[in-house]
């Protein structure tokens, strides 16, 4: 039996991207199918994979602008030859969903969201795009809509990274998914010694204006509170220019700078609504708790009390409450490290692996 994966774009190195690694070692041997690809952005986690990409990879300046290719993404995908393979498994936000397979082939879609520039907009700004794309952008959303929704209807399962995004998926769909939790890299992390905890908060994620980092950096700034900030997007600019004197800005950071961080930080702090949300997890395989906003897939992942606590409205104000009225000490080290291992690499490729087989991929494939 022949397997190939299919993945949106590689060209960020995000928590999907992460679980597409965690996946493919189920077959390492298959190739990737993407829309882009940018090496330099992995750092050599892909080196050795077979990744093939499509017409969209020899587009001029196609990596710093892939948001403004949208509505090309579907004829890309539909243009893929998944003829030679058994089984596909595509993992997807938005458009890998769509490839279609050869009569008899079996493709199980991993979906993290659906589309969420189609379905869910009030959170999604189309700012980050480039101004000169937005016309063609706003003309082609309702045809990109209608293709979408067909486009979900292809896979023969659907596996939800949540509870969360399985609602999602019923709601914008009309299809019922399997629900596996995303794994994280929990043996990777390791609780620093309690004299090496710092006073800095920790915010890691794309900025992204949904990603709402907006509010870490609001509620740092009312507190005087150290607030270090991982990660770069097309939102940085705006988020710098609101930063007080106790922000800091790292840019991209290595795994091990990451881990190191996030073992010494006071909290992590999960502004958004995430559709499952791999910090929380990581946060707890480092031993510290979170700060996340009550709702969406971190309601999966922070245990209230256990391995971190919530504030529930959406505003700066709630947050800068939470953050002053936490004991970043009262939460047990082995119990937050015990929550992360749940969400192993293991125990994830192991879910995956009894749903192929209930599908009726064989279990010595």
């Amino acid at each position: 039996m022949r397997v190939a994966f299919v993945h949106d774009y590689l060209t960020q190195f995000g928590g999907a991207e992460r679980v597409l690694l965690a996946m493919r070692a189920m077959y390492p041997d298959a190739p990737v199918y993407t829309s882009l690809y940018d090496p330099a952005v992995f750092a050599g986690a892909f080196n050795g994979v077979d990744v093939r990409t499509t017409w969209l990879q020899h587009l001029p300046l196609a990596h710093k602008s892939f948001r403004a290719l949208l509505p090309l993404y579907p004829s890309a995908f539909a243009a893929l030859d998944m003829s030679p393979f058994d089984l596909v498994i595509s993992s997807t936000s938005s458009f890998a969903k769509g490839v279609r397979v050869r009569p008899g082939a079996l493709h199980v879609s991993y979906v993290h969201t659906p589309t969420r520039f189609l379905w869910r907009m009030d959170e999604y700004a189309f700012d980050v795009a480039p101004w000169w794309s937005r016309p063609l952008l706003a003309a082609a959303l309702p045809g990109l809509r209608r293709w979408d929704y067909a486009a979900a209807q292809r896979p023969d399962h659907i596996v939800a990274n949540s509870r969360n995004v399985a609602a999602r998926i019923l709601s914008c769909y009309g299809r019922e998914s399997d629900v596996l939790h995303c794994p994280a890299d929990t043996e990777a992390f390791a609780p620093a010694d309690a004299s090496e905890i710092g006073e800095s908060y920790v915010v890691a994620a794309r900025l992204l204006p949904y990603k709402r980092v907006r509010l870490a950096v609001e509620a740092c700034n009312a507190l005087g509170a150290p607030l270090i900030v991982l990660g770069s997007g097309p939102d940085e600019a705006r988020l710098r220019a609101l930063a007080g004197p106790t922000v800091r800005f790292t840019g991209h950071v290595s795994d091990a700078q990451r881990r190191q961080i996030f073992a010494r930080a006071r909290a992590i702090v999960v502004p958004g609504e995430e559709d499952f949300g791999l910090v929380p997890v990581e946060a707890a395989a480092a031993g510290r708790p979170t700060v996340a906003f009550g709702a969406g897939g971190a309601m999966e992942t922070v245990v209230d009390g256990v391995t971190g606590v919530f504030f529930r409205e959406p505003t700066a104000e709630s947050l800068a409450n939470a953050l002053k009225n936490l004991d970043p000490f009262a939460f047990s080290v082995d119990s937050m490290t015990a929550h992360a291992a749940k969400f192993s690499a293991e125990r994830f490729r192991a879910g995956f692996r009894a749903l192929l087989e209930s599908y009726g991929v064989p279990a010595t494939l």
